[in-house]
């Protein structure tokens, strides 16, 4: 069993994982818990009428960027894939080491933090991080009972949850794994097609020219540190997107001196970036 293990392991840092809707159906990892939040995650009406109040403010209201379900279900499969990545370089996620939960545990608050991360938007852009935070409390809490019963083991996860909910926003500092690989995934979320509506609803600032300049985005081991992730533009423009989105992201999720990113023009390599602060979360490895 250890070696099939190792081979498993081994095998992931191998893999580079494109960023997509299609992606959390690949790599959502098998354990009962996991999939039953996220059968629940996609098919509950409250979660569903959040996300689409997310949108409606964002996008129609505020000429943003996909803030819903779409965005979600495209974050949950990176936060899956970074997750997968750093546990298979020895990261021991904050649920498992502070003795909160296991890793089934940890994948169940890492995927429903980064399905849920964005829900606040629905009630107001400003504080967002806070509202997010507010409605998962209750939200978190009905999902997990069907997991894990009203117990104390429940109360502890939805806690977890609220904080990888809350601390997505580049104002915030991630204090747990969780938080820090739900927070990165969402910066990971800025292929072009994301830009796609508010552009053309007339929106035509940077923040839109450079998202539209990103084609593809990847995650996976990297070279030098734990994980890197691949951004493919078609031209420089995008690396606004990677420093002032992404960027950020990295820099306050604690995760930030095991990440680097590499970027690409019309297929070409170009410029690596990494994102030093002066927080990072402690014993992860």
């Amino acid at each position: 069993m250890q070696q099939k293990i190792q081979i498993f392991l081994a095998a992931l840092l191998q893999v580079l994982y494109k960023v997509g809707v299609e992606l959390i159906d690949r790599i959502i990892p098998k354990y009962d818990k996991v999939i039953k939040a996220w059968d629940i995650l996609t098919s509950d009406d409250e979660v569903e009428a959040y996300l689409e109040m997310a949108n409606i403010f964002a996008v129609k209201r505020l000429h943003y960027n996909d803030h819903g379900p779409v965005h979600s279900r495209i974050v949950a499969g990176s936060a899956m894939a970074i997750y997968q990545v750093l546990l298979a370089r020895g990261f021991t996620p904050s649920v498992v080491r502070d003795g909160v939960g296991d890793v089934e545990d940890s994948l169940v608050v890492t995927l429903m933090g980064a399905y849920l991360h964005d829900i606040g938007n629905g009630v107001h852009r400003t504080l967002h991080p806070v509202y997010s935070a507010l409605l998962a409390d209750r939200l978190t809490m009905k999902i997990l009972g069907k997991l894990y019963g009203l117990g104390k083991r429940a109360y502890m996860l939805k806690q977890e949850v609220m904080h990888a909910v809350f601390c997505h926003d580049e104002a915030y500092t991630c204090l747990t794994f969780e938080g820090a690989v739900a927070k990165v995934a969402d910066g990971t979320d800025m292929a072009e097609g994301r830009a796609r509506a508010p552009y053309e609803e007339g929106k035509n600032d940077i923040h839109a020219l450079s998202a539209l300049a990103i084609r593809e985005v990847y995650v996976g081991p990297g070279e030098k540190r734990p994980l890197a992730i691949h951004v493919h533009m078609d031209d420089e423009a995008g690396i606004f997107q990677v420093d002032e989105v992404l960027g950020k992201k990295i820099a306050t999720s604690g995760l930030a001196p095991h990440v680097e990113v590499k970027t690409f023009v019309r297929g070409a390599p170009w410029v690596t970036r990494t994102f030093e602060t002066t927080w990072s979360l402690p014993n992860l490895a």
